[in-house]
């Protein structure tokens, strides 16, 4: 009853957005007429005039720095949510490993698919990287932000900037929304398809995503964006039930399985497959941005974003009564296997909150506050546990965690205009993240009450940091950055609870600091040059410390004495500019000490989290853009990266000593090429490539083409965009075009078709 009722409130909610969205399409109208012209510098894209605003991200920052705009992303990729839209940036890799996974950790020079804790992403001003966790479970909130709205996206490589938190140890990402200063509505519609074959698992699946929005100026002062963003999609099994190893007992005789060489060489039965992911998601925004004076802008946001998901599985075995067997022994060839299947359902339901106020004038003094607020109104999953036997599960919810986070910075000029010699940023950060985790027992997995209390996980975690830096114009040539953050973290109110027994943690706490330095020099009109050097400290995250789950047949225990792992990061970059293009080679290396990584004992089946004492990340990244390549209509884009990953130390593992690190392919490589045939016509093809990498600290997982596996891939996509009329245009595309079969652990989706049609006024 409980799901229900949130089910109901969620749609009136949404349903309230979408209403308002048409609701305000003549109040706006109504305004544009009365609104004076803007003064403001303006970039028109077609019959849409938006101001060109500044990016959050400051020129000041010392590190290499990738922005795309909307423009780019609408001619070059596919994209159904805000994670695939830089899916042919440099060295980046978001493992969305079907569209809509809640799951799409980002990957970036060196960290892997699993470290989410390793980067940080923001919407405007507002954190949306969760750190309750550090793993596939706890990616950033991409749903939080449709990607028809995102104005520009700046990727920050490295933590060489103290305004970021030693989670920049990989990079950043800042997805920038934009409120227009003329009146807009906006529609879109697309229809996607995907057909796999994996095993024994053949199907045709297919999805849909809308959005719609209204914007503009409801006074003098006073800008409005209303969006909302559905998405209804199936993907492709993201598991498989399997079996290298007999147990004891009497197992009936089954038919129907398939079999295969495991990720580690070893012959294996593979019973069915699992996690077929069918998810409903909703996310409603309101942005109002008010100009206090022409320097002085308050912006208020506040985003619902909503979840239904169904995960089923497909038996292969059909037992001596004919009927699919999903839970209990079974007997191949006189050996006696284990097989458990099981599907789950989740209901969520999240609020985000955000305030800043913002002085931008360019003098003497400028300065920010900002604060957000992160809430899992609802979280819940209900899975069963002895599915085609009985109807018993359990219920796991999350209500009532997430986060905080609150900045207050200033800059200053001494020489009172944005050319002075020095440019000085100080500022205080604060976040805190809370987990409250309980599981229940139940007798009815789907829609029962609960029967009895299973577990239970709570645990959070607050860090405080100052920072100070000054960008030194010693010379018309030069320029020195110089700066430093420090940091309080504290750990505290960490407890496990079980039905048999009950643990509480002594609170923890570190205090660290991270100096940064950069040297940049200008030798030419076209060639600059920039040495940057970088200390960060990544805390520890709740789970990492607190939670004790199950996933599958493993457990996964957190562990309360976990130090924090500490990075230099060093980049020295060389780059070309011309007009219309820019080439970039950079030379990188990472040395983490302490590195938090999770370690499996597979004797045991149990996985906890460790130090491991020393790693070292270290290559070579080149990029480049070009418009107008031999013809005017053909614009290319690029990149290689080579990774040299090495795993010094692990007294805990000897057997991974020198061993490449987890996830971290030794090369990526991205290429997009898009001919404009005239203002209304346009075709792009992407390219996309990994070598292969591992997933086991020891590198034991040697067979990487198949399930479990890390494969090699080499991926092609394309899209069409055709301007139909001054509002219409029309889009196609496919995605994976070949049918390459890509295992990042799970499986990569196959051939995916798109179409669709935006509608802009």
């Amino acid at each position: 009853m409980m799901m229900m009722a949130v089910k109901n409130r969620r749609q009136r909610l949404l349903a309230g957005v979408c209403g308002v969205v048409l609701w305000s399409s003549p109040v706006l109208a109504a305004q544009t007429q009365d609104s004076p012209p803007d003064d403001g510098a303006a970039l028109e894209l077609g019959d849409v005039v938006v101001s060109a605003s500044k990016p959050l991200v400051p020129a000041t920052v010392p590190a290499v720095v990738k922005t795309l705009d909307k423009q780019e992303i609408d001619q070059t990729v596919n994209a159904v949510t805000a994670a695939e839209t830089i899916k042919y940036q440099p060295s980046i890799v978001v493992r969305e490993r079907y569209i809509g996974d809640r799951n799409g950790i980002l990957s970036m020079r060196t960290n892997g698919t699993t470290s989410s804790a390793q980067t940080a992403v923001y919407a405007d001003e507002m954190l949306i990287s969760n750190y309750l966790g550090n793993s596939y479970g706890y990616p950033p909130r991409w749903g939080m932000v449709s990607p028809e709205e995102i104005e520009r996206v700046n990727i920050i490589y490295g933590p060489f900037s103290v305004l970021y938190p030693g989670n920049s140890i990989g990079g950043v990402v800042v997805l920038e929304t934009k409120v227009p200063d003329k009146t807009e509505f906006h529609g879109s519609a697309q229809l996607i398809q995907q057909s796999y074959d994996l095993y024994n698992s053949k199907k045709t699946v297919t999805g849909d995503h809308l959005t719609a929005s209204a914007a503009g100026k409801v006074s003098d002062r006073l800008h409005i964006r209303l969006g909302a963003d559905h998405l209804d999609n199936e993907g492709q099994p993201m598991s498989f039930a399997t079996a290298t190893a007999t147990t004891t007992g009497v197992g009936q005789t089954v038919t129907g399985y398939a079999q295969d060489i495991s990720e580690k060489g070893l012959n294996r039965y593979v019973f069915g497959a699992t996690s077929i992911d069918h998810s409903i998601q909703d996310n409603g925004k309101l942005k109002l941005i008010y100009d206090v004076t022409p320097t002085l802008t308050a912006t208020y946001q506040v985003g619902l974003w909503s979840n239904d998901s169904d995960t089923s599985v497909q038996s292969y075995l059909t037992g001596a009564n004919g009927k699919p067997l999903y839970n209990g022994k079974v007997n191949i060839g006189g050996k006696v296997y284990s097989v458990s299947m099981n599907p789950s359902q989740s209901d969520s339901l999240h609020l985000m909150n955000g305030v800043a106020l913002k002085q931008d004038a360019g003098g003497t003094f400028d300065w920010a506050v900002d604060a957000s607020l992160y809430s899992y109104l609802t979280d819940e999953t209900r899975a069963a546990t002895n599915y085609g036997n009985s109807s018993v599960g359990t219920i796991t919810s999350m209500n009532g965690s997430g986060w905080a986070s609150a900045n207050v910075g200033g800059i200053w000029r001494p020489d009172g205009n944005r050319q002075s010699r020095h440019e000085v940023s100080v500022g205080y950060h604060v976040d805190q993240y809370s987990l409250d985790q309980t599981v229940s027992n139940t007798l009815e997995w789907q829609k029962g009450t609960e029967s009895s209390f299973k577990s239970s996980s709570e645990g959070k975690t607050r860090t405080q940091a100052l920072y100070v830096q000054d960008a030194w114009r010693v010379h018309p040539d030069w320029t020195l950055t110089l700066g430093g953050r420090g940091e309080r973290w504290e750990a505290f109110d960490g407890s496990n609870h079980s039905a048999a027994s009950d643990a509480s943690y002594e609170n923890r706490s570190a205090t660290t600091f991270s100096p940064k330095a950069a040297l940049a020099y200008q030798s030419s009109p076209e060639w600059s040059h920039r040495l940057s050097v970088g200390r960060a400290y990544r805390f520890p995250t709740v789970t990492e410390m607190f939670q004790q789950i199950t996933s599958g047949s493993t457990i996964i225990t957190g562990n309360p004495d976990l130090q924090p792992e500490r990075a230099w990061a060093y980049d020295f970059t060389n780059e070309y500019a011309v007009n219309d293009g820019t080439w970039r080679v950079s030379l990188f290396q990472e040395n983490v000490h302490s590195a938090l990584i999770s370690q499996t004992n597979t004797a045991l089946n149990t996985t906890t989290y460790q130090n491991v004492e020393s790693l070292r990340m270290r290559g070579i990244e080149t990029a480049f853009t070009q418009n107008g390549v031999v013809w005017d209509q053909l614009d290319l884009s690029g990149s290689v990266t080579y990774t040299d990953s090495e795993i010094l130390k692990n007294p805990t593992n000897l057997t991974s000593e020198g061993r490449r690190v987890p996830r971290i392919p030794e090369w990526r490589a991205s290429l997009t090429a898009t001919w404009h045939q005239d203002d209304d016509l346009s075709y792009s093809g992407g390219l996309r490539y990994a070598s292969a990498s591992y997933s086991n600290l020891d590198n034991s997982d040697i067979n990487h083409g198949v399930y479990g596996g890390n494969s090699e891939y080499l991926i092609a996509d394309a899209k069409v965009n055709y301007k139909l009329t001054d509002r219409v245009t029309l889009n196609g595309g496919i995605d994976n075009a070949f049918a390459t079969r890509a295992y990042v652990y799970h499986p990569y989706p196959s051939t995916t078709l798109f179409a669709g049609v935006k509608v802009d006024y």
